[in-house]
């Protein structure tokens, strides 16, 4: 019991500082989380204690007043926590990548599966929704990227729906705060284990690919590389 009760100090302790780090980040982006978090807490309380005065247990509906004012200021941090978070990633390099890390169990994400010059970049995320490929940059550019990349899932796993996102603010594109709600919206079409199986493969295939040997030294003037078929 003495060991248990310091180890859950040190992780009550790191939970408050997260939440305060939490806190003072959202605050940059939303200078009125302190009186919206005041107002939603403070008002609910008063409802339910209100409550209590008139049918005689202002003690009972106090305390339960609390904890749901305490509830209810949690969630409402935790959203506008979440949409100021967006907001900050919005246009960011990597925004995407970060989301797909976070999009819950049953997903495989891969990023920057392609890339170009312009920093234009392609991530692979699999699903029970099949293969969904994620493009963020140029809304022009990304779209042969990913046309390339279907063309290649398609060879490898032929059998597997492919999707395709772009994620940005214009027509037909998918914001980023909107991103994991519209993937996890897909249709469901595959098993566990054909998730699995799936995966496997692509990740073989990369491997293949990565393990490639490469002649060392310079390349012979006049040499060319192989053009794919």
């Amino acid at each position: 019991m003495a060991r248990k009760e310091p180890a859950a100090d040190a992780a009550n302790a790191g939970r408050l500082k997260q939440i305060a780090l939490t806190y003072k980040m959202t605050r940059k982006a939303d200078k009125k989380i302190g009186l919206v978090l005041g107002a939603v807490g403070i008002g609910t309380f008063a409802v339910f204690l209100a409550i209590g005065f008139l049918l005689g247990h202002p003690v009972y509906l106090g305390i339960f007043g609390l904890l749901i004012a305490v509830l209810a200021t949690a969630i409402v941090f935790g959203r506008r926590a979440e949409r100021a978070a967006f907001g900050q990633m919005e246009g960011q390099p990597g925004a995407a990548a970060a989301v797909l890390d976070n999009i819950g169990r049953g997903w495989t994400t891969t990023p920057a599966v392609a890339m170009n010059r312009s920093q234009d970049v392609v991530h692979r995320a699999v699903g029970k929704a099949g293969i969904v490929l994620v493009a963020e940059g140029n809304p022009n550019r990304v779209k042969s990227l990913l046309a390339a990349e279907k063309k290649k899932m398609n060879r490898i796993v032929a059998d597997v729906p492919v999707h395709d996102v772009i994620v940005g603010t214009g027509e037909g594109q998918v914001e980023l705060k909107k991103l994991r709600t519209t993937m996890l919206k897909l249709p469901r079409v595959l098993t566990g284990p054909q998730v699995t199986a799936t995966t496997d493969r692509l990740r073989a295939m990369g491997d293949l690919m990565s393990n490639m040997p490469l002649p060392k030294g310079p390349m012979p003037k006049g040499m060319r590389m192989p053009k794919g078929r």
